[in-house]
């Protein structure tokens, strides 16, 4: 038996060797080279064409490549030095270099064979590889010093459940890059929460070759505890603090811990004043006293845990630019040709304001918004208004509103509440035209669990809103709506996805007139039923396709990735809009698709046939609308 820690043995094992191999090369071409007079200066001769050769490993993969990468005889192929003694001693020295690479793979008892071959038109060095059985984990120490609460009060911490957390349990293989592995993943876990200054205090490994055993020990010290102070904020010159302030939920004489860190920093990036934000704990006082503390050791411990240590939390923030003007161009199968110009504007009386004009060939929209910074309580409040005019399958409708919102949670689980004043003109193609006012108050809730929110590939959304306009305020006809809809991802095998999607909408009232056609439903679509031109299910109205009481939509659709980032899709939707259930007989289209997934998200073309409009249609979009 003997004792190594693999870590620092194979490490300096090469380093000797490559450097022993240097030597020698160096040494030999000394002594080899040509001795000049004092008098005389020798001729400039040409430099000596390298000594071609073949190097040949045959070992079990992925051994062969790990040999490959890191044997000398391959590193030094082409060197202009290297004559045919020196390739002798590279073969010579290649096995101890071939039993040093092999045991950070968990082989400590290979049979290496080394020779050169010099019968043919170039020299061979053949290494042949038997890395016999691997080393395996055998007993498995972790001991945990420290991790003393100064309050008794608080949850102990729970040291089984980081003992569990090991990355390389008994009977798996020891490899030293696994080895590695679990000490930082073991320290990593620690670090988390509480103890950020936790340390390796010894690390081991025991191996026995012949027992094909490695025996390892770990010990972690916790080191004092560490607590949150108040906030240190770097950069902020244009917006008033109360932007960083109100959305810090830390609070001094908090627990260290790094996901209240991390979930400070979203909610700042979220905000759109600052190009870069940087949350951490400010460590530099921490370590200088606990480094003066091992300065002194000589001096008898004091009983009892560490004092913990208080940290601030410093924020370090790049501001974004106050004004900022952006253009765009699009096209959308819904809507046509699209130019758009924004104007941002970071601070108009201490507020936000986000703007913008958006012309579409069927539709034309301007709005602006001014945002407050978010409360203390974790509430966004807004105020906007703006105008829409659309023109779709008959109906001309020119809008008018104003809102004021209130939005709270979080990404994963958002909460929103809107008051608005609308005023509309519809015009309907032989028909006439027809006014109508309303003050609507919705309520909006979305639950997200997406294993990612840009390309998702696993999860699900759901949306529910519930509006309603009681009191003949403002308003011409009084009437209650709740809408509801879903987007599921479903992993099938390791290269398809199937997606689930569904709608379902009700408008209640006296009367269907007077109420905005905003509030009512259509369907068709690139994100409702494929086959159908946009909005184009519903109610017939003379000549035009408008709004309805009732809302269904589904879809299912079945994406395989053939060479990610690339697949293509199959997909079956139905649904349609009616003012009676009887009427709300599903429209049915179906089709084929090719998909992308872009860094901006998924990016789909879809050729999908109408089965009741006998057309085929073609559908394009960016990414998922929810």
């Amino acid at each position: 038996m003997f004792h190594a820690r693999p870590d620092q043995r194979s490490a300096t094992a090469q380093r000797k060797s490559r450097i022993l191999s240097q030597i020698v090369l160096a040494v030999y071409a000394l002594l080899s080279g040509p001795v000049a007079s004092a008098q005389e200066t020798p001729p400039k001769a040409a430099a000596p064409a390298p000594l071609k050769y073949r190097v040949e490993i045959h070992a079990p993969r992925p051994l062969d490549k790990l040999l490959e990468q890191n044997l000398d005889l391959m590193r030094w192929r082409g060197d202009p030095r290297i004559d045919l003694e020196q390739l002798r001693h590279l073969v010579k020295v290649a096995p101890e270099q071939v039993k040093t690479l092999v045991a950070t793979e968990g082989y400590y008892s290979p049979t290496v064979d080394a020779v050169l071959v010099t019968g043919g038109p170039v020299p061979v060095a053949r290494v042949t590889v038997q890395p016999g059985l691997p080393v395996e984990v055998g007993d498995v120490d972790i001991e945990l010093r420290g991790f003393v609460l100064t309050n008794k009060s608080e949850a102990p911490v729970d040291t089984a459940k980081l003992k569990s957390s090991w990355m390389l349990p008994v009977g798996s293989r020891f490899r030293q890059s696994d080895w590695e592995a679990a000490k930082r993943g073991l320290l990593r876990e620690i670090i988390q929460s509480r103890f950020p200054l936790a340390e390796l205090a010894e690390t081991q490994a025991v191996v026995d070759p012949e027992k094909r055993r490695a025996n390892l020990k770990v010990v972690v010290d916790s080191g004092p505890e560490v607590h949150f102070d108040g906030l240190n904020i770097v950069g902020l010159e244009r917006y008033p603090q109360s932007v960083i302030t109100n959305l810090n939920k830390i609070r001094p004489g908090d627990q260290y811990s790094e996901a209240a860190l991390q979930a400070f920093q979203a909610r700042l990036q979220d905000t759109g004043y600052f190009s870069s934000v940087e949350v951490s704990a400010d460590m530099t006082a921490a370590l200088n006293e606990q480094l003066g503390e091992l300065a002194g050791q000589e001096q008898p411990p004091a009983a009892g845990p560490p004092a913990p240590r208080v940290v601030p939390v410093l924020v370090r923030v790049t501001e974004n630019k106050r004004r900022n003007v952006s253009l765009g161009l699009g096209y959308s199968t819904n809507t046509g040709a699209r130019g758009q110009v924004n104007y941002d504007n970071l601070n108009v009386f201490g507020k936000r304001m986000k703007s913008h004009v958006i012309y579409e060939q069927r539709r034309q929209s301007a709005r602006a918004d001014f945002f407050w910074p978010t409360t203390p309580g974790g509430h966004n409040n807004s105020i906007g208004g703006g105008y829409e005019r659309s023109n779709l399958n008959g109906q001309l409708s020119r809008t008018v509103g104003l809102a004021a919102s209130r939005t709270w949670g979080s990404p994963l689980l958002e909460r929103t509440l809107t008051l608005e004043v609308l005023t509309e003109q519809l015009t309907i193609a032989d028909v006439g035209t027809s006014y109508s006012k309303s003050m609507p108050l919705t309520y909006s809730v979305t639950r997200r669990a997406l294993d990612s929110l840009v390309l998702p590939t696993r999860g699900f959304i759901v949306n529910g809103q519930l509006g309603i306009a009681p009191l003949p305020i403002l308003t011409d006809e009084k009437f209650v709506r709740a809408y509801g809809r879903f987007l599921t991802y479903y992993p099938v095998g390791t290269s398809g996805t199937l997606v689930l999607r569904g709608e379902l909408g009700a408008v209640g009232s006296k009367e269907k007139a007077g109420i905005p056609s905003k509030f009512l439903f259509r369907a068709g679509g690139d994100q409702s039923v494929r086959g159908y031109a946009y909005q184009d299910l519903g109610v017939m109205e003379g000549e035009a396709i408008v709004g309805a009481r009732y809302l269904m939509t589904g879809s299912v659709e079945y994406d395989w990735w053939v060479r990610p980032p690339w697949g293509i899709a199959a997909f079956y939707d139905f649904g349609n809009a009616a003012d009676t259930l009887h009427d709300l007989r599903p429209k049915v289209g179906y089709g084929l698709g090719a998909r992308w997934r872009s860094p901006v998200g998924p990016i789909g073309i879809d050729v999908a046939y109408g089965k009741s409009a006998h057309q085929v249609r073609l559908h394009f979009s960016i990414g998922f609308t929810f």
